[in-house]
């Protein structure tokens, strides 16, 4: 046995985890592990853990997962299936929304994050080994985020990378990067155990998981948390041979050959919308206004704190698609009547229209797409300057839209509101609201005449956001 591989088991003696799951055999766990690798059939392993109580069995709710078009798609499991192999220590198969990066990840449990599984992920996915952490676990270890301002496309939050202080050289082996991850997934690890920079790549997942953001960061470690175990994984992309994104598509063979369970984080999102309630109805009252008279109804959000209104007109069939406008705050553009944006005249128009059809008005309290007023207004000086939206928002460090519309969601669905007729001209709206259970049927364009002050913004948002004005 090589000198690292002595190393490697010498550290995992000494890590004891406090699961919620039992006991498990790791050598009965690492020979399975080493048959995978190989491509031998798995043997069946019978953890030592407690038998699960029985329970009525669940059949996939087809309806929300995603359709993995393609000449050979990957199939998906029941949840509580691909719950019991990560239980088990197994590796499985996580998919986002195919509008959205449509990648699968390699995903396990930060615990079981043996060698055999890290190099498996090494050298059948090839992409980037990452370790997903709940914000409270980041927090615990006092790990700095990699960047101040998070511009990357996806806001996918990487933190410094660490490599274990004890049990390691380069830290960059298998071996090594096994026992860093496992040391981060132990709950008794300090910021003390680690040295900065180093081989692993923690991310820290947004309060309120998928509900709010659709990203396997969010998805592992919901997963986990849904599964009873330490909220710290492992996640790798999956790339081809030729260097490649493997897409949804195309993954069937891979998932076959090893044997591996698939899910998705519609199903994910599906299964915590149906056990969790993100929001709390505070109130309900008449709302009368020049465009017709609405019920207002009042959600206070327990992600981001914020209260955020539905105005109702009309009744609501759960079985017919309702025609909604999701609105962001715009507090110059919605209140002040600022011609800088298209803002107010959407909000108006919508209001008008919902008046006259039936519908729902979702105002969301996300200044400045995400960013708040405050940055708004500065973001302002910078167009002043010379510089588009877009441009201006990446000057001071931001995204060009920090956008979610997880809570939206939940408030539609509180409101009996499964299909939607979307008053919108912004595609990444329809893929948001998708992307968190509801069905948008039709997208309706908003069409406000451009003038003076607005055509430069409105320019700007066609050319270099894609919406279709």
């Amino acid at each position: 046995m090589r000198a690292a591989e002595q190393i490697f088991f010498t550290a995992m003696k000494n890590i004891e985890f406090s699961s919620k799951n039992g006991v498990f055999d790791i050598n009965s766990f690492i020979c399975e592990c080493d048959a995978a690798v190989s491509g031998e059939p798995l043997p069946v392993v019978e953890p030592t853990m407690p038998e699960p109580p029985a329970q009525e069995e669940k059949q996939p709710v087809v309806a929300e997962v995603p359709v993995a078009d393609g000449p050979d798609p990957i199939v998906y499991h029941p949840l509580e299936e691909v719950l019991c192999d990560l239980r088990m220590g197994k590796l499985i198969l996580m998919t986002d929304d195919p509008h959205r990066e449509n990648e699968a990840d390699l995903v396990c449990a930060g615990q079981f994050a043996t060698p055999q599984n890290i190099n498996f992920m090494a050298t059948h996915a090839r992409g980037l080994i990452c370790v997903p952490m709940a914000p409270e676990r980041v927090d615990a270890l006092c790990l700095p985020m990699q960047a101040q301002h998070n511009t990357e496309k996806l806001h996918t939050a990487f933190t410094v990378s660490v490599d274990a202080k004890e049990g390691t050289t380069t830290g960059i082996s298998a071996f090594e990067r096994s026992i860093t991850t496992m040391k981060l997934a132990d709950p008794k690890s300090t910021l003390d155990d680690f040295v900065q920079p180093g081989h692993c790549f923690p991310l820290r997942a947004v309060e309120g998981g998928v509900i709010r953001r659709a990203g396997h960061t969010e998805g592992t470690v919901d997963m986990l948390r849904i599964a009873g175990m330490e909220p710290v994984g492992v996640c790798c992309e999956i790339m081809k041979e030729d260097g490649t994104m493997a897409r949804l598509g195309e993954l069937g063979a891979f998932q076959r050959q090893f044997g591996l369970k698939a899910c998705s984080l519609a199903q994910i999102i599906e299964h915590r919308q149906h056990t969790e309630t993100l929001i709390i109805k505070e109130e309900v009252v008449k709302l009368p206004t020049e465009f017709g008279e609405f019920t207002c109804h009042s959600y206070h959000s327990k992600v981001d704190g914020q209260t955020h209104l539905a105005l109702v007109h009309g009744d609501i069939d759960p079985e017919k698609p309702i025609l909604c406008r999701v609105h962001s705050e715009c507090l110059t553009g919605d209140v002040f009547g600022s011609r800088r944006c298209d803002c107010g005249s959407q909000l108006h128009t919508a209001m008008r229209r919902v008046a006259q059809e039936g519908g729902i008005i979702l105002y969301l309290r996300q200044e400045g797409r995400g960013i708040g007023l405050s940055a708004k207004l500065h973001a302002y000086k910078l167009q002043e300057q010379g510089l588009d939206t877009v441009d201006a928002n990446i000057q001071l460090g931001f995204a060009p839209d920090l956008r979610d519309y997880g809570v939206g969601a939940q408030i539609l669905r509180d409101l009996g509101v499964r299909k939607l007729r979307l008053l919108t001209n912004n595609p990444r709206k329809i893929v948001g609201l998708a992307g968190h259970g509801m069905e948008v049927v039709e997208q309706l364009p908003i069409s406000i005449p451009a003038h003076e002050d607005n055509q430069a913004y409105l320019d700007t948002k066609r050319e270099r956001m894609g919406h279709m004005i």
